[in-house]
């Protein structure tokens, strides 16, 4: 297999993000592996590599219309067929999300334990806490467990796991479901969980809808957690209302803020009120409460 690896240095913080947010929501297929990382003073490095297997791709043509600037000089080299997924992950430094600092196994030695750790591999799945959508879910968990105790709780598209595990880590006695349709995600996220010690509260299954039997059998949930995208938290609007208990909380992400009037317009009319509206690098993190 030849991998190609594009690279590009921005001297704008958001800029870098946005372009790797883009290079890994909209691009089909995305890319095998993405880092961005603090390049040197006020500089910024996004590196992405693709399996050329899939042909040659015009990078600055697919972004176009999903980055607000202009990708500045870029490079595209051909690489050596290693493990760019486990390479780049270990550029990633540790994120703080509210009471969370979330690592991965390369900075196990570098980040005291405390409750609040979390460890994470991502693998293959989505969910380091680098993202602007992960990251959105984290503070709102941060923000929520403060001032209520959830029973029940659903992490739909649960990627890593990394949501579920700083729910559980935060409430012991809160039951959890971690649902994802993909069974690389699943694997991913059931070794997060036990590498976490959140075995005894997390059940990792393979869903993509409410209607799994693992879901449906603990349904209402006090809390459901949904980091997927835009078009389908709307189409999901009437079967996550009904899987939300009265007076339930319901977060949603992966939801550009162009497109949050539509998804907010969504659980409106499935009796759900607006509690809060956050945005991060142009992604929204939306949390409602069940009427």
């Amino acid at each position: 297999m030849t991998i190609k690896k594009f690279a590009a240095d921005f001297t704008d913080r958001a800029q870098a993000y946005a372009t790797g947010n883009a290079l890994q929501d909209f691009l089909e297929p995305p890319p095998d592996a993405l880092t961005v990382f603090e390049n040197g003073p006020d500089r910024w490095r996004v590196e992405a590599y693709f399996d050329t297997a899939q042909g040659p791709r015009d990078i600055a043509g697919e972004l176009a219309g999903f980055i607000p600037e202009p990708l500045p000089a870029f490079s595209i080299e051909e690489v050596p067929d290693l493990n760019w997924v486990a390479i780049s992950q270990a550029a990633l430094p540790p994120v703080r999300a509210g009471r969370f600092t979330i690592h991965g196994s390369h900075d196990r030695d570098r980040v005291a334990r405390g409750p609040n750790t979390i460890l994470i591999d991502a693998g293959e799945a989505f969910g380091t806490a680098h993202h602007a959508t992960t990251l959105g879910c984290l503070l709102a968990i941060d923000r929520l467990v403060r001032s209520h105790t959830f029973g029940p709780v659903l992490d739909l598209g649960c990627g890593s796991g990394v949501l579920a595990i700083a729910v559980a880590k935060s409430l012991p006695h809160a039951r959890i479901v971690a649902a994802d349709m993909d069974a690389q995600s699943v694997k991913v996220a059931a070794e997060n969980v036990r590498l976490n010690g959140v075995a005894h509260q997390i059940k990792v299954t393979q869903a993509s809808a409410t209607t799994h039997p693992d879901i449906r059998s603990r349904a209402p949930f006090d809390l459901l957690i949904a980091n997927i995208l835009a078009g389908p938290l709307i189409q999901l609007a009437p079967s996550l209302s009904r899987a939300v208990a009265q007076g339930g909380t319901l977060v949603l992400s992966g939801i550009l803020i162009p497109q949050a009037p539509e998804v907010i317009a969504s659980y409106l009319a499935q009796s759900f009120a607006l509690l809060r509206h956050d945005r991060i690098t142009g992604w929204s993190t939306l949390t409602f409460a069940r009427r």
